[in-house]
C-alpha cells in the first residue's frame, strides 16, 4: 500500500504525482479566474477585509437540543426559529473553548456551523454528532490534534484523525482543524483549510483537465482516485493546502481579487462558484 494516496501500485502514484506537479505549475485556469473575478465583483462588500469571516450559516438551535456540551455563545436550544453563525463567530467560539481546554465545545461549534439547517431532529447532523461525542478518548483525540498543529503541521494533525473516531470523517475534522488553526500558531506548513466533497470535486475537475492535456491521466481515472468524494489521504490534504496557498497568491496578483486575501477566502469562493475547467 502506498503511504501517500493509498495506491495499489507505484505507477499509479507516479502518474498522480505528475498531475500534481503540473497543477502546482499551472494553478487556476482562465475559466476559474474569470468565474472567481465575477464572484468577487458580486460579493466584495461582504468580505471587504479579504477573509470569509462574514460567511454565515443558518441553523435551527432546537434541532440540536440533545447535544451537550453546548457552547454558551451559540443560540440557546430553546431559541424559537433559526439563528446564524458566521465563520468569524465560530472562530471566536473555538478560540474561547480551546483556551479553556473545552475541546468538545469547540467540536460542537464547528459541527453545527458545518451542518447548518441540514441537521434535523434525530437526523444525520445531531444524531451523528451525538454518537461522536460518546466515543471514548474523544477529548484526547481533539487535544492531540490541537497540539499536533502547534508542534508539527496541518498534514500531521489530519493524519492523526484518520479512522480514529467512527463517524467523524475528514469533511468535518478539517473544519475542526480549520477553526483551531485560527488560534493555534502552526509549527510549519500552510494553515489548515476545510476540505469537503464540493472542494474535492472542484480539484478533481482541474486535475482531469490537466491529466488530459498532459497525457498523464487521459481517462481521468487518476483524478477520480486521488480527488474522490471522501477519505482523502494525508498526502492529498497536504497537496490541497499547498495548491490553495499558491492559487491564493496567483489571485492576489490579479487586479480582480483583493491583494491581501487569505487562502480561506478562495476556499469559500470555490465552494460557492462553478465553472468548467476545460473552458
Amino acid at each position: 500500500m502506498s503511504n501517500r494516496d493509498s495506491g495499489r501500485n507505484v505507477n499509479r502514484q507516479d502518474r498522480a504525482d505528475a498531475v500534481d506537479r503540473e497543477m502546482a505549475t499551472r494553478l487556476l485556469p482562465s475559466a476559474a479566474l474569470q468565474a472567481l473575478s465575477r464572484w468577487w465583483s458580486e460579493n466584495d462588500r461582504g468580505f471587504a477585509d479579504g477573509t470569509p469571516g462574514g460567511h454565515t450559516v443558518r441553523y435551527t438551535p432546537s434541532r440540536w437540543a440533545q447535544i451537550t456540551p453546548w457552547p454558551p455563545s451559540l443560540a440557546s436550544p430553546s431559541h424559537v426559529g433559526d439563528a446564524g453563525i458566521s465563520r468569524a463567530q465560530a472562530a471566536s467560539i473555538v478560540a474561547d473553548a480551546l483556551r479553556r481546554e473545552a475541546f468538545r465545545e469547540a467540536l460542537v461549534a464547528t459541527y453545527v456551523w458545518g451542518k447548518g439547517k441540514s441537521g434535523s431532529p434525530g437526523g444525520s447532523g445531531p444524531a451523528s454528532l451525538q454518537k461522536i461525542l460518546t466515543v471514548e478518548g474523544l477529548d484526547t483525540a481533539l487535544a492531540r490534534a490541537v497540539t499536533t498543529l502547534s508542534e508539527r503541521s496541518a498534514e500531521a494533525a489530519y493524519a492523526g484523525f484518520q479512522g480514529l473516531v467512527p463517524g467523524f470523517g475528514p469533511s468535518f475534522y478539517t473544519k475542526f482543524l480549520y477553526f483551531a488553526g485560527k488560534t493555534v500558531v502552526l509549527a510549519t506548513g500552510p494553515q489548515p483549510l476545510v476540505l469537503d466533497r464540493v472542494l474535492a470535486r472542484c480539484l478533481r475537475s482541474l486535475a482531469q483537465a490537466v491529466g488530459r492535456e498532459t497525457g498523464h491521466d487521459p481517462d481521468g481515472s487518476i483524478a477520480n482516485w486521488v480527488w474522490r468524494d471522501r477519505n482523502w489521504s494525508p498526502h492529498r490534504y497536504a497537496i490541497y493546502l499547498s495548491f490553495m496557498q499558491a492559487a491564493a497568491r496567483q489571485l492576489a496578483a490579479s487586479s480582480s481579487w483583493p491583494s491581501d486575501a487569505s487562502p480561506d477566502l478562495l476556499e469559500y469562493a470555490l465552494f460557492a462558484t462553478t465553472w468548467q475547467a476545460s473552458d
